[in-house]
């Protein structure tokens, strides 16, 4: 099974999961740059899809509640042309609510708050990830 990376793009973090079995969502890392430099994301970025040799992506796309594409989803629009202007298949996911959910997530497994900040980007890529996996392999 071809590897799937999973993006939680922010301003000045991206969090990234994996599924190396196309079922299974799990956190990787945290890509962490300076804020709103997303060349720097970029390059890091492309660092870690060659490690892992990944071709595929699914980049979560920040909507309104209203369904409307703000300037935060048009940045991840534009971070996915890229992306597939280097070879990359980019999938874009709505993440709504996908933060809201990773937090509350946490709190439920009594994360510290230290802890919750360190990881919360990657919980919210992974859930970005497994909700198209989900949705990929039948289910929701």
């Amino acid at each position: 099974m071809e590897k799937i990376i999973g993006l939680d793009l922010g301003s000045v973090t991206c969090g990234v999961a994996i599924s190396e079995t196309g079922i299974v969502a799990r956190a990787l890392t945290t890509i962490r740059f300076a804020p709103d430099d997303y060349d720097e994301c970029f390059d890091k970025l492309l660092d870690l899809l060659e490690e892992h040799h990944v071709k595929t992506i699914v980049l979560g796309l920040p909507k309104h509640m209203n369904g409307d594409i703000g300037v935060r989803g048009q940045l991840s629009i534009e971070f996915g042309a890229e992306l597939e202007k280097e070879g990359y298949h980019v999938h874009l996911w709505d993440e709504r609510l996908t933060t809201v959910s990773a937090q509350r997530f946490l709190l439920e497994g009594d994360v510290s708050r230290k802890k919750r900040k360190k990881v919360i980007d990657q919980m919210a890529a992974v859930q970005i990830l497994q909700s198209f996996l989900d949705r990929q392999n039948g289910g929701i």
